[in-house]
């Protein structure tokens, strides 16, 4: 399910770096002594810091720098010492370090304490400065904030103790003799300590933003966050309460604050995860055992969305009570997924985005739950990863860091496994849903990896049973391109058809293995705290206003079926308006973004005519979808929704046109598919079923298609089905007939009996404009006369208007048969040519004498003296 890669292995990166110096320190070869190395912690700056046992018997601390990829030795204590929490200051002249002490022993170190902290010069290493002595562990963690103010040396450091309380000690530096970096004034070091919180039970640190957050009772369990800034100063921002049983904690439990080797955690009843995003969403993530139901609760609270999910999962009859109480599943974020594993049991891929629907999250067990780990779960630490990179998790068995991101393979597997199989390990319909979704929205950007999907629609192109792929492969893929401008378009842009059906299929409400249950906070549960909230808590909480604003609103969401009565009243409308030069002007701005690529180098002929239908439902749906975002989102501005709108529709015909073109090299198609004379190949015949397939998905979504699809579509049609089918489709308004289709079939195709029939049976479904236009390219003799019939009624009203012209005594043709009334009519049209412009200058071979050779032909064919 993962796709893990290696990125730190303490064996590789740092062992073998530590044999060879433990060797040049006793001046060896090669040293051959046991080297016990402990990872201690981890900076904001990538520093992984670690101690391990010297060649002198001696206990040293190092840091690994990740971006250099090189070891450097800190301090060196001179006895062995238990090293129990470390951080390194962003100057790195300030080492904390908190030893556990063993009192029973008669080494030990003075005071008598469990533990002792300790401030440490080490730029160079001089003086050495106890910062607390108690009976209590206390954690140690340096603030690293991102500051110009190079001129003032200071530092600032966290104290976390076991007896719930939180310090912050400000320590100013000063520089002596140009190089030495020493503390100023260190016996007033203690008064500098700010208590910043107090009676807290659970505590999480978040290096890369530079949070703590914080459990405290009162009456209930408090969810807190202090946020500290580049300024060093430090504000409770905001407060959040969540229902957890109030023995949830039997001791103080530390998240993210190192790890320390020499104390054994007990099992606790509840474990807490808080995970954030830049984009202004928080996700509060914790889980309980529930002894006498053999089951698992686990709950996520979605700040940004103003509601809490709560499943509830049965662990089977195998999970003793016992047992039971000591499983807690990992809380892995990836990207905005959280990923929620227990080992055995399952493994459930929750769509924080697109929260409302148990189908749009995968949910897996049994023998599919395998994240590719080579440990066991209880081994992994989930480190919070910087909030745009991969999550990172640490095996401290041995001591490898593996980058994480979801496996798009797995995710394609569970796509392709067979929909008909019985087997325990053929997946269900929202199984594929959920999938299909992750690999659109959340890894789409990959192209081969959009082409592997297109694929998967050719060999699949009937629908599923409770979901059409094809509309859900639009949608999703048109989502990815604006879901990270801003989380409220979470609820306004289109995400999945299956929004749009007026009864769910049970399948999709239902997911087998899990039960959930929603709560939506109708008055909001959190309280800030801040005066002024900036950067991410400022976008939080308009993402929480926002998301109260749209759950008041019964349509909030953007459904492009809609548009349909507008698009009726818009095709009814026969001359030029307004709004239609409007929706022209829309339509001008899309197909400009739309890369056309150079004509040799296009597979599909699209983008090659005037489609005038679907011009206009392309300027109608950016109209209409930017009327939505600026009623729903003004605070996006203008220019940004004009920006993503037009960029929206864009891709959707670009969309389609990728499609067509992976459809094209899978049946490797040539430029003979478009001659309407020969028969369709079955190869043909799949393009034809899966371009149906696009045009039946896209019309009951009401989308638009790109300029030339229809007429692809029409020659395709043409080739593949018999004639009597061909014009059921058209009659049931599959097919469109297009000028640029229909002009080729009457140009292309012979006269035959049966071509005839075809061309008279399209002809009589062609409006009137659009016929009176194809007869001028049809040579035969009914569209001759036609086109006379055109003409000489065209003449006569405006003969009828200007009476009384007089004959020009133009004279008579030379050696054609004489027929009075026929010689007499031809004698008026030759007249009124010659006395006003010709109206039908443009249409070739049309004047009286064309009009009375075709009047004489249709007579001798009515007297039966020419065949036809």
């Amino acid at each position: 399910m993962l796709r893990l890669q290696t990125k730190f292995d303490l064996h590789r990166d740092v062992v073998s770096d530590i044999l060879r110096k433990e060797a040049s320190v006793c001046r060896m070869a090669e040293y051959s002594g046991a080297v016990d190395i402990r990872i201690l912690n981890f900076e904001r700056d990538g520093g992984i810091l670690y101690s391990w046992k010297g060649a002198t018997g001696t206990t040293r601390i190092g840091k690994y720098d990740s971006n250099t990829k090189q070891n450097k030795l800190l301090y060196t204590f001179d006895k062995q010492v238990c090293v129990s929490s470390c951080s390194l200051n962003k100057e790195e002249t300030l080492l904390a370090v908190s030893l556990a002490q063993n009192t029973r022993g008669e080494e030990r170190l003075k005071p008598i304490s469990k533990c002792l902290t300790l401030l440490i010069e080490i730029h160079p290493i001089n003086n050495t400065k106890v910062l607390k002595a108690v009976d209590f562990r206390v954690k140690v963690q340096f603030l690293h904030q991102q500051t110009d103010r190079r001129s003032v040396l200071e530092s600032h450091l966290l104290l976390l103790t076991e007896d719930r309380y939180v310090d912050l000690y400000h320590v100013i530096l000063t520089r002596q003799e140009g190089y030495r970096v020493v503390i100023v004034n260190p016996e007033r070091l203690s008064k500098t300590a700010e208590r910043i919180v107090e009676d807290f039970s659970w505590v999480q640190w978040d290096r890369h933003t530079q949070r703590l957050y914080y459990l405290t009772f009162k009456e209930t369990f408090l969810l807190r966050s202090v946020q500290f800034y580049p300024s060093h100063n430090c504000e409770t921002v905001f407060e959040l309460p969540l229902e957890l049983p109030v023995n949830s904690f039997r001791t103080v439990k530390f998240e993210n604050l190192g790890f320390d080797h020499h104390h054994t955690e007990r099992p606790e009843h509840v474990r807490v995860h808080v995970f954030t995003n830049k984009i202004g969403s928080m996700c509060v993530c914790y889980s309980q055992p529930l002894q006498d139901k053999h089951e698992l609760l686990y709950t996520v609270v979605l700040v940004h969305k103003d509601c809490s999910k709560k499943f509830r999962v049965s662990l089977g009859s195998d999970a003793s009570p016992q047992k039971a109480t000591q499983l807690h599943p990992l809380f892995i974020p990836i990207g905005y997924y959280i990923l929620v594993y227990l080992q055995g049991y399952f493994l459930h891929c929750i769509n924080t985005r697109q929260q409302e629907m148990l189908c749009h999250s995968l949910f897996l067990s049994g023998c599919d739950v395998n994240l590719g780990l080579q440990c066991h779960a209880a081994n992994i630490t989930v480190l919070h990863a910087e909030e745009e990179s991969n999550c990172c998790l640490l095996d401290l068995a041995t001591g490898r860091i593996h980058t994480a991101d979801l496996s798009p393979a797995y995710l394609l597997q569970i796509l392709r496994s067979d929909t008909k199989s019985r087997c325990p390990s053929s997946k269900t319909d929202p199984q594929r849903l959920a999938a299909l979704h992750c690999l659109l929205v959340y890894m789409g950007t990959d192209p081969n990896l959009e082409l592997k999907i297109t694929e998967w629609l050719c060999d699949n192109v009937n629908t599923f049973e409770s979901f059409d792929q094809i509309q859900e492969f639009i949608l999703a893929s048109l989502y990815r391109i604006s879901y990270e401008k801003a989380l409220s378009l979470d609820k306004i842009l289109p995400y999945s058809s299956v929004f749009d059906k007026k009864e769910l299929p049970e399948c999709l409400l239902k997911v087998p293995g899990v039960l959930c249950t929603t709560e939506i906070h109708a008055e909001s549960t959190v309280k800030w705290k801040a005066r002024s909230l900036q950067g991410f808590w400022s976008e939080l909480q308009w993402n929480t206003e926002r998301t109260k604003y749209l759950d008041a609103d019964p349509n909030p969401r953007y459904r492009t079926s809609h548009i349909q009565a507008d698009w009726d009243k818009v095709r009814s409308e026969r001359r030029p308006s307004s709004q239609m030069n409007h929706i022209e002007e829309n339509t001008k701005k899309v197909l400009s973004m739309v890369d056309t690529w150079s004509l040799d180098k296009k597979l599909v002929p699209l983008f090659q005519e005037e489609d005038h239908q679907q011009r206009a439902l392309i300027g109608l749906t950016v109209d209409k979808l930017r009327e939505h975002l600026s009623r729903h989102l003004p605070r996006l501005g203008k220019k940004k929704i004009d920006s993503l709108v037009v960029n929206y529709v864009a891709k959707l015909l670009e969309l389609i046109r990728h499609m067509l073109e992976s459809v094209w090299l899978k049946y490797k198609l040539g430029p003979r598919v478009l001659c309407l004379t020969q028969q369709g190949s079955p190869a043909e015949w799949s393009v034809f079923h899966f371009m149906f397939r696009i045009l039946e998905s896209t019309r009951g979504l009401c989308l638009p298609l790109p300029p030339g699809y229809h007429t692809l579509f029409a020659v395709f049609a043409v080739r593949c089905l018999p004639h009597h089918t061909f014009l059921q489709y058209i009659d049931q308004g599959f097919l469109q007939l297009t000028e640029t289709f229909v002009s080729r079939l009457m140009t292309d195709l012979d006269n035959s009996d049966a071509n005839e029939r075809l061309k008279f049976s399209i002809l009589k479904r062609l409006p009137e404009p659009m016929k009176k236009r194809i007869y001028h390219m049809w040579d035969h003799p009914v569209s001759s006369a036609s086109i006379s019939r055109d003409y000489v009624k065209t003449l006569l009203e405006k003969h009828i208007k200007n009476k009384g012209l007089a004959f020009t005594g133009r004279d008579k043709p030379g050696v054609r048969p004489e027929f009075v009334p026929l010689t007499y009519l031809a004698k008026i049209l030759s007249d009124i040519e010659e006395q006003a412009p010709n109206p039908f200058e443009e249409q070739e071979n049309v004047d009286a004498r064309f009009v009375e050779e075709t009047a004489l032909k249709q007579t001798l064919i009515q007297l039966g003296f020419e065949k036809k």
